[in-house]
């Protein structure tokens, strides 16, 4: 039933991306009415984020954000839809770096880079940076459950010329570059959520207490890369612009958690500036301390009891 499902998916999805852009976009104004107000996809989700991220905000302030978010967030289907058949070429033209520069003095220099990014604006199209870095890129992601999918998006997304490491592969893999003096750029996507189990620190994110991989601080100390963000800037519908952010040209000076805490408050700061354009239908604090700590108590008292 999966396969079957897959391929007709997968058909449908390759036809719609055969439509030009600008009729994508009049559908993705149909479609918001159906996913604001009728299906209300995950619109309760997204109401809590807003409202708990900006409490000094008036509701009718937050339901304009919102509205925004969804026009935003169906441009983003089409967007990716679309991926299937748009070429590196007309990627690059749409999703331009402003600062290449930055990337060709590290290069230089024989540093490597690690590109931090959110799920602000289109993550996906970042893909579409690949002709102005002189690095190898990578990007890390997390699979998917359904393998057919996983495959499918994998295949995707290598066509424009960046490797695509599961998440578990990632340091493996950086540390296998770099002991053969490969210069890579890894993008990773800072805001993901992470199972209780993996939670090491916690900070203060969008007014809320969150808690936030470490694995970028660790890679980038252990393989003494620069540190680099990614703000992706929407010029207009279909066009992008990524301004680069210098965070750490070394890191070795660098005290525990501040790089942690400096890309954090840099992507705080872009959603603040302008909110519509983050995934406020991620379930970005589905973990909280006092959850975290009962489950953390709950998994040392049933390993006690098994010994």
């Amino acid at each position: 039933m999966t396969i079957i499902f897959y391929y007709i998916a997968f058909g449908f999805s390759w036809l719609v991306a055969l439509i030009p852009l600008k009729v994508l976009y009049l559908f993705s104004d149909i479609l918001f009415p159906f996913t604001y107000y009728i299906f209300r996809y995950r619109k309760k989700i997204a109401f809590e984020n807003l409202r708990n991220s900006f409490p000094e905000k008036p509701e009718d302030e937050i339901r304009q954000i919102a509205k925004k978010f969804y026009h935003h967030l169906n441009d983003l289907l089409f967007e990716s839809v679309k991926m299937i058949h748009l070429s590196p070429k007309q990627l690059a033209l749409r999703m331009q770096m402003k600062n290449p520069e930055i990337f060709e003095d590290l290069y230089l220099r024989k540093k490597s880079v690690i590109a931090v990014i959110g799920h602000y604006n289109n993550w996906e199209w970042i893909l579409g940076t690949k002709p102005f870095v002189p690095h190898r890129s990578m990007a890390v992601y997390k699979p998917l459950n359904n393998t057919h999918f996983d495959k499918f998006m994998i295949k995707v997304r290598s066509k424009y010329g960046t490797e695509i490491i599961p998440m578990r592969k990632t340091l493996k893999t950086i540390l296998e570059y770099n002991k053969n003096n490969v210069l890579t750029v890894s993008a990773f996507i800072a805001d993901q959520s992470p199972v209780w189990e993996e939670v090491q620190y916690w900070t203060t994110f969008l007014n809320q207490d969150t808690p936030v991989y470490l694995g970028i601080e660790k890679i980038a100390k252990k393989t003494d890369q620069a540190v680099v963000f990614f703000h992706v800037q929407k010029i207009k519908r279909g066009w992008y612009e990524i301004d680069i952010i210098k965070l750490f040209d070394e890191v070795s000076g660098t005290v525990e958690h501040e790089i942690t805490e400096k890309h954090t408050r840099v992507l705080e700061q872009i959603i603040r500036d302008t909110p519509e354009y983050w995934l406020w239908t991620h379930r970005r604090w589905k973990l909280t301390p006092k959850y975290h700590k009962f489950n953390g108590e709950k998994n040392e008292q049933g390993s006690r009891s098994h010994t």
